[in-house]
């Protein structure tokens, strides 16, 4: 079972999964976390894996329909048999989470959670169509409409802010625009988007979400916490028992939130690095225990994390809470667009470090990265990588540590230039090619398939508008 973060509401996990947004507004989370006995799994392939901990944490589905989801999930849409690859740095091991189709690891997920929804429909004897309802800072728009795309019964709508998306991110999205989605460009910033999407939820709560709020977007990502801890006891890393870091680029706080989990689970994690941009909340918030977004908020080279509401840092709040409710906290950001924790709860967030990398620094590390190891950085996984060295100069903390890889450096093809003194006349494509050049890194084929089709920008006024006609027209068809 899970339950709402703001109330006492509880629903198995296939209404949860259906519902998205809990009607309360609260996020939905495990009243009990399942121990894993790491020794048994070590020999476990990714899928297996993925098998036996979506198994552990969905109550009402079954072993046939998680291997089932399973493998439609993780098939050759992926361009490694292993889903996830490692990669060695100096100091570091690099988790790179983008082999999938859209080559963000927001597809660790979304290849998963549309199956999700297709069994947690039938066993609700849900027959009428499913309107998804997304907001995106970039990889979640391209990640869901890829994921849905060939799913009976499902409608995808995503809003992603105006010129606040990387031109590949836009063109990616764009390219699967069809009379089962609709992508629109919203005038205002990832928090407007987010914001709208949630007002929508209030007014249309039939609507569901793929969304890290969606905790079926939350559990697959647990799943690779676990793997890579196993992976550096089979490559003799570290000795089983011993302890990790993870070091995490974090917007909306989905991915970090699901290595705690997995830490609550029995993974051994010592400290969890949040790796921010310049819109730095998090970084504040974990140095001071004030959430204040009541602050500038800047258009980075690292779109996905230009995010200053992390909706997932709810969950993290209800489990450090005592009264187990986030209600009040929620109620002040919305109100006062702050809340302060007692010094109690902020040292139960003493695994917590926070970090932050500017536009110029994600620069020169993509640029140092580069020149030091030949291996090139996406700009958000740049962020997570100054960040981490950082954190070891400042605390000597010489734990192995997992970095987080979150995206294939080619989606932000403009930057990557930049980085390494191209000169690509602002032209996306040649950029592409004059990037494979410079470092012999493979172009993947997906990107040169984009097509540039016509974009929709709206005002949240003619949003609020459009998106009632959109809803009449997807639960008629």
């Amino acid at each position: 079972m899970v339950r709402s973060t703001r109330s006492e509401i509880r629903k198995n996990a296939s209404e949860a999964i259906i519902e998205g947004l809990a009607s309360d507004g609260g996020l939905y989370i495990f009243e009990d976390f399942p121990q894993l006995d790491l020794p048994s799994l070590l020999h476990k392939s990714y899928k297996s894996l993925g098998s036996y901990v979506l198994k552990l944490l969905l109550n009402d589905y079954t072993q046939d329909e998680v291997d089932e989801v399973i493998q439609y999930a993780y098939d050759d849409k992926f361009d490694t048999d292993n889903i996830v690859q490692y990669k060695s740095l100096k100091d570091v091991t690099i988790l790179e989470l983008f082999h999938g189709p859209t080559l963000a690891f927001k597809d660790m997920a979304l290849t998963i959670l549309p199956e999700l929804l297709r069994v947690a429909k039938k066993k609700n004897n849900i027959q009428k169509n499913t309107i998804v309802l997304t907001a995106t800072s970039g990889d979640t728009g391209g990640a869901t409409l890829s994921g849905f795309q060939n799913v009976d019964g499902m409608k995808v709508i995503v809003f992603y802010p105006n010129d606040g998306v990387s031109p590949i991110q836009e063109k990616q999205m764009l390219s699967f625009v069809s009379k089962n989605a609709k992508v629109i460009a919203l005038e205002g910033n990832f928090d407007d988007a987010q914001r709208f999407v949630k007002e929508t939820f209030k007014l249309h709560p039939e609507l569901s979400s793929s969304n890290s709020i969606n905790i079926g977007r939350l559990v697959p990502q647990i799943i690779y916490y676990v793997y890579s801890y196993l992976e550096l006891v089979r490559t003799n890393k570290i000795k089983m028992g011993d302890k990790i870091n993870v070091c995490v680029p974090t917007g909306n706080f989905g991915n970090i939130l699901a290595g705690y989990i997995a830490k609550k689970m029995g993974v051994h994690i010592n400290k969890f690095i949040c790796a921010s941009n310049q819109n730095n909340v998090l970084t504040d918030f974990f140095e001071t225990g004030i959430y204040n977004c009541d602050r500038p908020f800047y258009k980075t080279n690292s779109p996905s994390m230009d995010i200053l509401i992390s909706s997932n840092l709810e969950r993290l709040l209800y489990l450090i809470s005592d009264d187990k409710t986030t209600k009040n906290w929620m109620e002040q950001l919305n109100k006062n667009k702050k809340f302060v924790l007692s010094n109690n709860e902020k040292e139960k967030l003493n695994e917590f470090y926070g970090g932050y990398c500017s536009i110029n620094e994600t620069i020169e590390t993509i640029k140092n990265v580069f020149n030091s190891e030949q291996y090139l950085l996406d700009p958000h996984t740049a962020v997570a990588y100054h960040v981490y060295q950082n954190y070891r100069l400042k605390t000597k903390d010489l734990t192995p540590t997992i970095l987080v890889s979150t995206a294939n450096p080619y989606k932000f093809p403009l930057t990557i230039c930049d980085a390494l003194g191209i000169d690509y006349k602002n032209d996306v494509n040649e950029s592409l090619y004059k990037i494979y050049q410079k470092t012999n890194v493979l172009i993947p084929n997906i990107l040169l398939s984009y097509q540039n089709n016509k974009k929709l920008v709206l005002s949240k006024q003619e949003a609020k508008t459009q998106i009632d006609i959109l809803i009449k027209e997807f639960n008629n068809d």
